[in-house]
C-alpha cells in the first residue's frame, strides 16, 4: 500500500513556500509519495480536486497549505488524515508520523 501526500498550496502563499524548503524530503523520508498541487495549476488541480473537496467541500476550511495524506489518489482513493497550515519541520514529521500510526 503506497501513501501519497496531496500538498494544496498557492502561488501567492508565504507559508506554502516556506514549507516546500522541507515538506516534500519529509514525506519522502517517512516512505510517502508527494504530489504538489498549486491552485493556479490547472490541470493538476483538476486531477486531485475531488479528494479536495471530499474533505473540503465549500474549501471554507482548509488551511495553507492543506496536505491530506491519501491512499489510492489516482482511483478509489482514502483520505487517512491531513495536516493544515505551517510547521517547523520536526512538527510536520511528527504530524505526518501520527496520522500513519
Amino acid at each position: 500500500m503506497t501513501l501519497t501526500v496531496l500538498k494544496f498550496s498557492s502561488e501567492d502563499c508565504g507559508i506554502c513556500h516556506k514549507m516546500s524548503f522541507y515538506d516534500q524530503k519529509v514525506a519522502q523520508e517517512l516512505g510517502l509519495d508527494f504530489v504538489d498541487i498549486k491552485m493556479q495549476d490547472t490541470a493538476t488541480y483538476r486531477k486531485y480536486r475531488k479528494i479536495l473537496l471530499t474533505q473540503y467541500p465549500d474549501k471554507s476550511e482548509m488551511g495553507w497549505p492543506t496536505y491530506l495524506i491519501c491512499e489510492n489518489p489516482e482511483s478509489d482513493f482514502h483520505i487517512l488524515g491531513e495536516v493544515k497550515g505551517g510547521h517547523p519541520k520536526g512538527e510536520f514529521r511528527q504530524r505526518l508520523q501520527t496520522i500513519l500510526g
